[in-house]
C-alpha cells in the first residue's frame, strides 16, 4: 500500500486514538518501538506471550473440561465425539455466548491476566479500563455436522462513524498455524475506511442486527483489492494476544487439519469513554452473568438461553458452573466501582 493511500485519515481519527495520537498515520514515524507500531500501520498486531504458554494451556484445559462437563458425549481425545448433539450450542463460526460462559472463572482469569491488561493500558495510556463480556471461540477441524464457515469479511464499526473507536482483541490458547483456523485480516484496511465508505456510500448494506457491523460485498472486496489491501491469516502461539482496530476488515476461518482452535475475546476501553448509563447496563449484565458484544460499554447485552432444534436447550445454565472470583483489579474491569 502506498504512502499516498495510507494518509487519508483525518486529524479527528488520529487524536481519537488516545495514546496513538503522537504517531503519524502513515506509520513512517515509529515512536513506540513495540506492538503499537504495527497496530497503527497495519491495523492489527500480535502481543507475544501476553500470557505465559504454560498458563495459557491450563486455560485451554479448563475450556475442554467445561465442554466435557455437559456430559453429552464430547471427549477431547476422541475426534469422532465432535458432534453438535454432544456439545453446547456453537455456531458455525465457533462462537459461544450462552450458558454463563462469558463469566466462567477461567474466562475471567484470562481477562485478568496482567500481560493482557498491560497491552490495553499502553494502547490507551490509561489504567482505568473496563472489559467486554464477549464470546468465546471454540472450533474443531473438518466438521460436517454444522453449516460451513464461509468467509464473512466485515468491520465491527458503524460506517457512518469514522475514526478509531474500538480496539478488539482475543487471547489464543492453542497452537494456531496457517491451517489451524483463526483470524483473517486485511492489512492496512483501517487507514482507508473513511475513504471506502465515502466512495461506496451507494452500496446496498448486507443486513445486520446492529449498525455497528458492516459486511463487505463482492464489490467492496474488489475496492479493497484495487487499493492494495491484502488479506492474511494471523498465526499465533498459546498465550499470544491478537489485537485489531475495529475498522480493520476481518473474519475467521475454521481449522483444516487436526488442531482445535480455542480463543477468548478480550476488549477493553477507558471507563472515561462510558456513560453512567453504560455502567449501570454493564452492572446488570454482570449481575445476571450474561454476555455482551466486544463493546466494553455493553452497548448490547445477551442471554444465557441457547436454542437447540427450535426450542430452549434443556442444558441451558443461567449461571456459570464456577462463578468468577475477582480480585480488586478484575472487579474494576466490570465497571461497577465507577458507578456514582
Amino acid at each position: 500500500m502506498s504512502t499516498t493511500e495510507t494518509t487519508t485519515q483525518t486529524a479527528e481519527q488520529v487524536s481519537s486514538l488516545h495514546g496513538f495520537g503522537r504517531m503519524r498515520v502513515d506509520g513512517t514515524d515509529r515512536h513506540f518501538g513495540d506492538f503499537r507500531d504495527a497496530l497503527t500501520r497495519d491495523g492489527f498486531a500480535i502481543v507475544k506471550g501476553a500470557i505465559p504458554k504454560g498458563k495459557a494451556l491450563e486455560y485451554a484445559d479448563a475450556m475442554y473440561s467445561w465442554l466435557e462437563g455437559f456430559e453429552l458425549g464430547f471427549d477431547r481425545n476422541d475426534p469422532s465425539s465432535v458432534q453438535k448433539d454432544n456439545l453446547p450450542i456453537l455456531n458455525e463460526k465457533g462462537m459461544c455466548l450462552h450458558y454463563g460462559l462469558p463469566h466462567e472463572n477461567f474466562v475471567w482469569g484470562v481477562r485478568s491476566e496482567p500481560g493482557v491488561i498491560d497491552a490495553f493500558e499502553k494502547i490507551y495510556d490509561d489504567e482505568d479500563l473496563i472489559v467486554s463480556f464477549d464470546a468465546i471461540n471454540i472450533q474443531f477441524p473438518n466438521r460436517t455436522d454444522v453449516p460451513p464457515n464461509t468467509p464473512w469479511p466485515h468491520q465491527d464499526q458503524d460506517p457512518e462513524k469514522h475514526g478509531f473507536r474500538c480496539m478488539q482483541g482475543l487471547v489464543n490458547l492453542l497452537p494456531n498455524g496457517p491451517d489451524d483456523g483463526g483470524l483473517i485480516v486485511c492489512r492496512g484496511g483501517h487507514l482507508l475506511s473513511e475513504q471506502f465508505h465515502k466512495e461506496m456510500a451507494d452500496e446496498e448494506r448486507i443486513p445486520a442486527w446492529t449498525p455497528e457491523w458492516y459486511g463487505f460485498t463482492d464489490r467492496g472486496m474488489k475496492w479493497l483489492e484495487d487499493h492494495g489491501c491484502k488479506w492474511e491469516k494471523v498465526s499465533a502461539e498459546p498465550g499470544d494476544l491478537l489485537l485489531w482496530d475495529s475498522r480493520t476488515p476481518h473474519y475467521n476461518l475454521s481449522p483444516k487439519k487436526t488442531q482445535d482452535r480455542l480463543a477468548i475475546y478480550t476488549c477493553y476501553m477507558p471507563v472515561a469513554d462510558a456513560t453512567q448509563e453504560d455502567l449501570l447496563r454493564k452492572k446488570d449484565a454482570f449481575d445476571r452473568r450474561v454476555g455482551t458484544t466486544h463493546w466494553p460499554n455493553a452497548k448490547h447485552t445477551g442471554s444465557n438461553v441457547a436454542n437447540r432444534n427450535g426450542e430452549d436447550d434443556p442444558h441451558n445454565r443461567l449461571r456459570p458452573l464456577v462463578d468468577p472470583v475477582l480480585g480488586e483489579r478484575a472487579f474494576k474491569l466490570t465497571g461497577i466501582p465507577y458507578i456514582k
